[in-house]
C-alpha cells in the first residue's frame, strides 16, 4: 500500500474514533452540563468533524491509485488542519463558554474549503488509467463494470433469448 494511502487512510480512521467518542460524550455527559446554544455549537463541530474525517478516508483511497499527487495530500493535511481548527474551535468555544474562540473557526472553514478544492483538483489531474479506467472499459461504455451476455436468437423461431 502506498505510504500515502496508508497516512491518510490512518488519520481518517483515528478522525473517526474521535468523532464518534467526542459525538458520544457530547450526547450524553454534555447534554445537562452546557447551555442549548453551545451543545448545539458543539454538535455543529461534531458534524463538521464526522463529514471531513470521511473526506480524510477518500483522500486515503484515492491515493491507492494516486499515490504521487502532491494536490490530493495537501488535501488531505488541509482536512486534517480543518478539523483540528474548526472542530477544535467549536469543542473549546463550547466547553469555555470563550466566544473569541469562535474568532478561530473560520480559519478552519478555510482549510475545509480549500480541501476540497485541492481534492477536485487531484482527482481532475488523474489519468484514466489512475483511476481504474481501462481502454476495455471504454469499449464496454463503463468504468470495469460486467457487460450483459450477448442475446442469441432461437434457430427455430429466430425469437432472441438469454442464455440460461
Amino acid at each position: 500500500m502506498p505510504a500515502a494511502a496508508k497516512l491518510f487512510l490512518a488519520i481518517g480512521a483515528f478522525a473517526m474514533l474521535a468523532a464518534v467518542g467526542l459525538g458520544a460524550f457530547g450526547a450524553h455527559a454534555l447534554k445537562t452540563r452546557i447551555a442549548p446554544e453551545l451543545l448545539a455549537v458543539y454538535h455543529t463541530g461534531v458534524d463538521y468533524h464526522f463529514y471531513h474525517a470521511l473526506g480524510l478516508l477518500a483522500v486515503g483511497l484515492v491515493a491507492l491509485r494516486t499515490p504521487e499527487s502532491t494536490y490530493l495530500r495537501v488535501s488531505g493535511w488541509l482536512m486534517t488542519a480543518g478539523i483540528l481548527i474548526f472542530s477544535g474551535s467549536l469543542y473549546a468555544l463550547a466547553l469555555t463558554g470563550v466566544r473569541a474562540l469562535g474568532a478561530v473557526t473560520p480559519f478552519g472553514g478555510v482549510a475545509f474549503l480549500l480541501a476540497w478544492a485541492m481534492f477536485a483538483i487531484a482527482v481532475l489531474r488523474a489519468s484514466r488509467t489512475q483511476l481504474g479506467h481501462s481502454r476495455q472499459a471504454d469499449r464496454a461504455g463503463s468504468l470495469d463494470m460486467p457487460r450483459a451476455a450477448p442475446r442469441r436468437a432461437n434457430p427455430i423461431n429466430g425469437v432472441k433469448e438469454d442464455d440460461h
